[in-house]
């Protein structure tokens, strides 16, 4: 098993810029650690999750469906021209991603997401490398390779052929004491709190029981500015709106995040808009992820990474939220 530094890990994931498209965390001139290449800042694993979602690799915010010509010749979006490989991912993150690849495979294949999915490498990272030093769950899998740093060093932990494959390629001493570390390590993250997890546990139970009056929602929607936030920031949101524009001379059709916090989110033809009030937008974007979802996926589809309470202006986060529910109607 081995262990690398910093700057053994990024002279590894430039040695794959030839066959991978690689997004690495990166920290720009201002400070901000985003997902990018390594030609846009030094490598920045320390420091926490990302801010922007990870799966955002896969689902784009901005994703090219097809292209008409002028001799009205129909071009679908192919395969991307060079397999992904993303660094970054979370434990939640993770499970963020396990749950979009069964949205996008359940009853129906999107080619378009599995056009960059299919053939990609998937880095996880975690151990002593979250914001301000604080330990970061393990994973244990759900991706090919998993990065724990242990203080000082990253342990390479291989999950998958393809891992194991690439991680022999990576330039760091096998370590004698790094199964030690390793245990040492899963110690420390199966000892780790999970405060968090257990009040959305609780809302969702008092959300599916009918525990939760309506003017609590009419409380929370008073505070939402609709600025769409929570949605831009959610590993697990994937509703999208389709827009044709003429670029060129040609048609082009493309996908674009949409947001459940918007007026005109389910507005129909008619004028009639099931969700014309702000009170029903809002509950809809806890109920949806903590109640309708538990029902049709059998599980919750917020994973509690956390990015929703750490970009809303007014506070009113899946957690924040959540724990307001325990508080009044436990």
């Amino acid at each position: 098993m081995k262990r690398a530094t910093t700057e053994q890990l990024r002279t590894f994931f430039a040695s794959l810029q030839t066959e991978f498209d690689v997004y690495v965390p990166v920290k720009l001139h201002d400070g901000t650690r985003v997902l990018g290449s390594l030609s846009e800042g030094p490598l920045a694993l320390e420091g926490g999750k990302i801010p922007q979602k990870p799966t955002s690799v896969f689902f784009p915010q901005f994703d090219k469906v097809f292209v008409v010509d002028e001799q009205s010749k129909f071009q679908m979006a192919g395969p991307v021209a060079k397999p992904i490989m993303v660094v970054g991912f979370t434990a939640q993150d993770l499970d963020c991603l396990e749950f979009i690849d069964k949205f996008f495979s359940e009853n129906y294949r999107d080619d378009i997401y599995f056009n960059k999915r299919d053939g990609s490498v998937v880095v996880g990272v975690s151990g002593r490398c979250g914001k301000d030093g604080e330990f970061m769950k393990i994973a244990g899998g759900k991706c090919d390779i998993e990065l724990i740093y242990d203080g000082e060093r990253f342990v390479v932990q291989a999950y998958t052929d393809k891992g194991r494959q690439l991680s022999e390629r990576l330039v760091a001493p096998d370590s004698e004491a790094a199964a030690g570390l390793m245990d040492a390590l899963r110690v420390e993250s199966d000892a780790l709190p999970t405060d968090d997890e257990d009040t959305i546990d609780k809302a969702s139970d008092l959300i599916r029981a009918g525990k939760v009056p309506e003017d609590f929602w009419d409380d929370i929607a008073s505070r939402c500015i609709a600025c769409t936030s929570c949605n831009l920031a959610c590993p697990t949101c994937t509703c999208f709106e389709v827009y044709d524009r003429k670029q060129n001379g040609k048609m082009v059709r493309q996908r674009i995040w949409d947001s459940c916090q918007l007026d005109g989110f389910m507005r129909e033809a008619s004028g009639h808009n099931p969700s014309g009030r702000q009170m029903q937008r809002t509950h809809r974007r806890i109920h949806h992820k903590l109640a309708a979802d538990v029902e049709r996926w059998g599980h919750k589809t917020c994973m509690v990474c956390g990015r929703c309470d750490d970009v809303c202006p007014t506070e009113i986060g899946m957690k924040s939220v959540c724990k307001m529910i325990v508080e009044r109607f436990s």
